[in-house]
Protein backbone atom coordinates (compact mmCIF):
# COMPACT_ATOMS: atom_id res chain seq x y z
CA UNK A 1 0.00 0.00 0.00
CA UNK A 2 1.63 3.27 -0.83
CA UNK A 3 2.65 5.19 2.24
CA UNK A 4 0.52 8.59 1.63
CA UNK A 5 -2.72 6.42 2.57
CA UNK A 6 -0.92 6.27 5.75
CA UNK A 7 0.11 9.92 5.89
CA UNK A 8 -2.57 11.81 4.16
CA UNK A 9 -4.77 11.47 7.40
CA UNK A 10 -7.94 13.28 8.26
CA UNK A 11 -6.99 16.11 9.74
CA UNK A 12 -3.86 16.56 6.36
CA UNK A 13 -6.91 16.11 4.09
CA UNK A 14 -8.77 18.71 5.63
CA UNK A 15 -5.72 21.36 5.67
CA UNK A 16 -5.45 20.22 1.74
CA UNK A 17 -9.07 21.10 0.95
CA UNK A 18 -9.15 24.46 3.06
CA UNK A 19 -6.04 25.26 0.75
CA UNK A 20 -7.75 24.30 -2.45
CA UNK A 21 -10.83 26.51 -1.59
CA UNK A 22 -9.33 29.25 -0.52
CA UNK A 23 -6.83 29.36 -3.99
CA UNK A 24 -9.69 28.37 -6.53
CA UNK A 25 -13.03 30.76 -4.90
CA UNK A 26 -10.26 33.67 -4.61
CA UNK A 27 -10.55 36.53 -7.72
CA UNK A 28 -8.29 35.43 -10.65
CA UNK A 29 -7.90 34.87 -14.02
CA UNK A 30 -9.96 32.02 -13.99
CA UNK A 31 -12.69 33.00 -11.97
CA UNK A 32 -12.95 36.83 -13.55
CA UNK A 33 -13.15 35.23 -17.20
CA UNK A 34 -15.91 32.56 -16.06
CA UNK A 35 -17.67 35.62 -14.38
CA UNK A 36 -17.37 37.62 -17.89
CA UNK A 37 -18.19 34.60 -19.84
CA UNK A 38 -21.27 33.71 -17.79
CA UNK A 39 -22.56 37.55 -17.73
CA UNK A 40 -22.23 37.68 -21.68
CA UNK A 41 -23.03 33.90 -22.87
CA UNK A 42 -25.28 32.28 -20.16
CA UNK A 43 -24.36 29.45 -18.37
CA UNK A 44 -25.06 26.35 -21.11
CA UNK A 45 -23.09 28.10 -23.63
CA UNK A 46 -19.80 28.95 -20.70
CA UNK A 47 -20.28 24.78 -19.79
CA UNK A 48 -16.70 24.11 -21.97
CA UNK A 49 -15.16 27.00 -20.66
CA UNK A 50 -15.82 25.97 -17.07
CA UNK A 51 -15.35 22.21 -17.69
CA UNK A 52 -11.90 23.30 -18.96
CA UNK A 53 -11.07 25.72 -16.28
CA UNK A 54 -11.98 22.61 -13.80
CA UNK A 55 -10.38 19.76 -15.52
CA UNK A 56 -7.57 21.51 -17.28
CA UNK A 57 -5.70 22.41 -13.74
CA UNK A 58 -5.73 19.29 -12.42
CA UNK A 59 -4.53 17.90 -15.50
CA UNK A 60 -1.88 20.59 -15.21
CA UNK A 61 -0.72 19.09 -11.70
CA UNK A 62 0.34 15.64 -12.42
CA UNK A 63 3.04 16.63 -14.37
CA UNK A 64 4.13 19.43 -12.25
CA UNK A 65 4.11 17.31 -9.52
CA UNK A 66 5.99 14.46 -11.32
CA UNK A 67 8.77 16.81 -12.28
CA UNK A 68 8.24 19.07 -15.39
CA UNK A 69 9.68 21.94 -13.23
CA UNK A 70 13.20 20.48 -13.53
CA UNK A 71 12.90 22.04 -16.84
CA UNK A 72 12.82 25.16 -16.27
CA UNK A 73 15.64 24.90 -13.72
CA UNK A 74 17.75 23.02 -16.51
CA UNK A 75 16.81 24.96 -19.00
CA UNK A 76 16.19 28.91 -17.22
CA UNK A 77 15.12 30.52 -20.65
CA UNK A 78 11.88 28.59 -20.97
CA UNK A 79 10.60 30.54 -17.86
CA UNK A 80 11.24 34.03 -20.26
CA UNK A 81 9.34 32.03 -22.66
CA UNK A 82 6.93 31.59 -20.04
CA UNK A 83 5.87 34.59 -18.96
CA UNK A 84 6.18 36.02 -22.38
CA UNK A 85 3.65 33.43 -23.43
CA UNK A 86 1.57 33.98 -20.70
CA UNK A 87 1.24 38.01 -21.01
CA UNK A 88 0.75 37.35 -24.62
CA UNK A 89 -1.95 34.93 -23.81
CA UNK A 90 -3.43 37.37 -21.24
CA UNK A 91 -3.43 40.21 -23.35
CA UNK A 92 -5.43 38.53 -25.75
CA UNK A 93 -7.93 37.49 -23.29
CA UNK A 94 -8.40 40.81 -21.77
CA UNK A 95 -9.29 41.96 -25.32
CA UNK A 96 -11.38 38.92 -26.08
CA UNK A 97 -13.34 39.85 -22.78
CA UNK A 98 -13.60 43.73 -23.44
CA UNK A 99 -15.02 43.34 -26.83
CA UNK A 100 -17.82 40.66 -25.79
CA UNK A 101 -20.24 42.36 -25.38
CA UNK A 102 -22.89 43.60 -28.06
CA UNK A 103 -22.92 47.42 -29.93
CA UNK A 104 -26.62 47.16 -29.61
CA UNK A 105 -29.58 44.59 -28.42
CA UNK A 106 -29.31 41.96 -29.15
CA UNK A 107 -26.61 38.34 -28.34
CA UNK A 108 -23.04 39.06 -27.06
CA UNK A 109 -20.53 38.74 -29.91
CA UNK A 110 -17.69 36.26 -30.28
CA UNK A 111 -17.90 32.95 -28.84
CA UNK A 112 -16.87 31.41 -25.15
CA UNK A 113 -13.21 29.76 -24.61
CA UNK A 114 -13.81 26.03 -26.09
CA UNK A 115 -12.45 23.05 -23.46
CA UNK A 116 -9.60 22.90 -25.05
CA UNK A 117 -8.58 26.54 -24.69
CA UNK A 118 -9.30 26.73 -21.17
CA UNK A 119 -7.31 23.82 -20.71
CA UNK A 120 -4.38 25.51 -22.54
CA UNK A 121 -4.83 28.61 -20.59
CA UNK A 122 -3.83 26.64 -17.69
CA UNK A 123 -0.21 26.03 -18.48
CA UNK A 124 0.21 30.18 -19.08
CA UNK A 125 -1.82 31.46 -16.51
CA UNK A 126 0.70 32.50 -13.54
CA UNK A 127 -1.40 32.21 -10.79
CA UNK A 128 -2.25 28.36 -12.00
CA UNK A 129 1.54 27.71 -11.66
CA UNK A 130 1.50 29.53 -8.07
CA UNK A 131 -1.53 27.20 -7.24
CA UNK A 132 0.46 24.03 -8.35
CA UNK A 133 3.68 24.61 -6.87
CA UNK A 134 2.26 25.68 -3.28
CA UNK A 135 0.16 22.67 -3.03
CA UNK A 136 2.87 19.99 -4.65
CA UNK A 137 4.92 21.85 -1.88
CA UNK A 138 3.03 21.78 1.07
CA UNK A 139 0.41 18.33 0.40
CA UNK A 140 3.04 16.04 -2.06
CA UNK A 141 6.44 16.46 -0.62
CA UNK A 142 7.19 12.64 -1.34
CA UNK A 143 6.24 13.40 -5.03
CA UNK A 144 4.79 10.20 -4.84
CA UNK A 145 1.86 9.69 -7.82
CA UNK A 146 -0.69 8.69 -5.36
CA UNK A 147 0.15 11.77 -3.25
CA UNK A 148 -0.31 14.42 -6.77
CA UNK A 149 -2.81 12.26 -7.44
CA UNK A 150 -4.88 13.30 -3.81
CA UNK A 151 -4.01 16.96 -4.44
CA UNK A 152 -4.98 16.44 -8.17
CA UNK A 153 -8.31 15.07 -7.22
CA UNK A 154 -9.37 17.41 -4.38
CA UNK A 155 -8.52 20.20 -7.30
CA UNK A 156 -11.46 18.43 -9.33
CA UNK A 157 -14.01 18.57 -7.25
CA UNK A 158 -13.39 21.36 -5.35
CA UNK A 159 -12.37 23.66 -8.50
CA UNK A 160 -15.78 22.09 -10.45
CA UNK A 161 -17.87 23.58 -7.68
CA UNK A 162 -16.30 26.85 -7.76
CA UNK A 163 -15.91 27.26 -11.37
CA UNK A 164 -19.86 26.39 -12.00
CA UNK A 165 -20.25 29.57 -8.92
CA UNK A 166 -18.44 31.76 -11.23
CA UNK A 167 -20.61 31.36 -13.94
CA UNK A 168 -23.77 31.45 -12.22
CA UNK A 169 -22.31 34.62 -10.59
CA UNK A 170 -21.85 35.87 -13.74
CA UNK A 171 -25.48 35.17 -15.59
CA UNK A 172 -27.19 36.11 -12.15
CA UNK A 173 -25.35 39.75 -12.92
CA UNK A 174 -26.26 39.64 -16.62
CA UNK A 175 -29.90 40.67 -15.29
CA UNK A 176 -29.20 43.69 -13.70
CA UNK A 177 -26.70 44.60 -16.99
CA UNK A 178 -29.94 45.20 -18.87
CA UNK A 179 -28.34 47.90 -21.65
CA UNK A 180 -25.32 47.13 -24.05
CA UNK A 181 -23.49 50.02 -22.69
CA UNK A 182 -23.76 48.77 -19.42
CA UNK A 183 -22.54 45.14 -20.25
CA UNK A 184 -19.62 46.58 -22.09
CA UNK A 185 -19.01 48.82 -18.92
CA UNK A 186 -18.88 45.67 -17.16
CA UNK A 187 -16.84 43.82 -18.96
CA UNK A 188 -14.31 46.63 -19.75
CA UNK A 189 -13.95 46.43 -16.27
CA UNK A 190 -13.71 42.45 -16.23
CA UNK A 191 -10.42 43.31 -18.64
CA UNK A 192 -9.07 45.60 -16.16
CA UNK A 193 -9.19 43.40 -13.79
CA UNK A 194 -8.07 40.64 -15.74
CA UNK A 195 -4.76 42.56 -16.51
CA UNK A 196 -4.60 44.20 -13.10
CA UNK A 197 -4.24 40.18 -11.68
CA UNK A 198 -1.27 39.14 -14.41
CA UNK A 199 0.21 42.30 -12.97
CA UNK A 200 0.20 41.55 -9.60
CA UNK A 201 1.43 37.98 -9.83
CA UNK A 202 4.16 39.16 -12.26
CA UNK A 203 4.95 41.42 -9.53
CA UNK A 204 5.62 39.17 -6.92
CA UNK A 205 8.12 37.06 -8.64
Amino acid sequence: MPCIFIAMTYELFLALAAFVFGTVFTPGPNNLMLMASGANFGFRRSVPHLTGVAVGFPLMILPVGLGVMQLFDAFPALTWIMTALSVAYMLWLAWKVANAAPPRDGEAQGTPLSFLQACAFQWVNPKAWAMALGAITLYATSRDVTAILWVSGTYLLVGSFSASTWTLLGQQLRRLLTRPAQLRAFNWTMAALLLASLAAILLQR
